[in-house]
């Protein structure tokens, strides 16, 4: 008899890849078939919105990822919140004060539905520095709810990863430093209004194909052309919308490597400034000394 002591085991249990799930190719049809009705059909900034604009949505986004990241959520949970912030401000004129209350309404319903131990109202009041009431969470936790219709299983570019890898020929290995790639860009694209309106399978892929160029993996039976037209085929994706989404997420890749290199020099600069101050600026007569 085979005896497991559980003193050490992880508190969050994960279940397992389903193959049921992953080889039968009616699951992806069926999310193929309902990924519209999750998306916004239009820019709520021009015909819902006046006080909010893209770069608080982008602000927003980006505290919501490092909460998620912080607290080791799964990252579906960062792009079902995204999902149903988007939708809600789809539908409902909102006020910028209350735009970092929705998006904690959003990581609290999104953990609820994905995660074993879900983050409580308590934890997220305390990421807002206390700028919110647990019970202002609780009050409009409902509101969202309702604008939602309570449809909260959205489906998201996470969902046709390991249906669009276990389509392609390349090793295990491989196939998961791709899907760490991926993951990457679907959050970065989440963070983005840009991609906003566009569909979840069409993010999958354009992120999928993106890793794989940027990785300089090669895949010994086709080219990078036949690449690219099996992955639009795979989703059904109209092979120039793909190759422009492609292009898209790298050129936001490309931008954001450039912002978090200048920032990292602005910091450099700045310590350098205040522990190390530059010799040449001191005056060299006493009369250029201000008292």
């Amino acid at each position: 008899m085979e005896l497991l002591c559980m003193e050490n085991a992880p508190k969050v249990q994960r279940a397992f890849p389903d193959p049921k799930l992953l080889l039968d190719h009616r699951v992806m049809q069926n999310m193929l078939q309902v990924e519209d009705r999750y998306t916004p059909r239009t820019s709520y900034f021009k015909c819902v919105q006046r006080e909010i604009e893209p770069y608080m949505r982008k602000m927003v986004a980006f505290w919501m990822l490092e909460v998620c990241e912080e607290q080791k959520c799964e990252e579906e949970v960062f792009l079902l919140a995204m999902n149903y912030l988007d939708r809600f401000l789809s539908s409902v004129p909102t006020k910028k004060c209350h735009l970092q209350l929705l998006g904690a309404v959003c990581m609290f319903l999104a953990s609820k539905l994905k995660e074993t131990i879900p983050l409580t109202a308590e934890k997220l009041c305390i990421y807002t520095d206390n700028s919110i009431a647990p019970q202002d969470l609780l009050d409009w936790e409902i509101v969202v709810l309702g604008k939602l219709k309570w449809d909260l299983s959205a489906v998201t570019p996470n969902d046709f990863i390991e249906h669009i890898l276990g389509k392609l020929a390349f090793p295990v290995d491989k196939l998961e430093l791709i899907k760490k790639h991926t993951l990457t860009f679907i959050a970065m694209c989440a963070t983005d209004f840009s991609f906003a309106m566009y569909p979840p399978s069409m993010i999958a892929t354009g992120s999928i194909a993106a890793a794989i160029r940027g990785l300089g993996i090669s895949c010994s039976s086709l080219s990078d052309e036949s690449l690219t037209e099996l992955l639009a085929k795979i989703t059904c994706t109209e092979l120039d919308c793909l190759k422009a989404c492609q292009e898209q997420i790298e050129a936001a890749l490309a931008e954001s490597l450039k912002q978090s290199q200048q920032q990292q020099q602005e910091q450099a600069m700045s310590s350098k400034t205040v522990h190390e101050p530059d010799q040449t600026s001191t005056p060299t007569d006493v009369r250029d000394v201000n008292l």
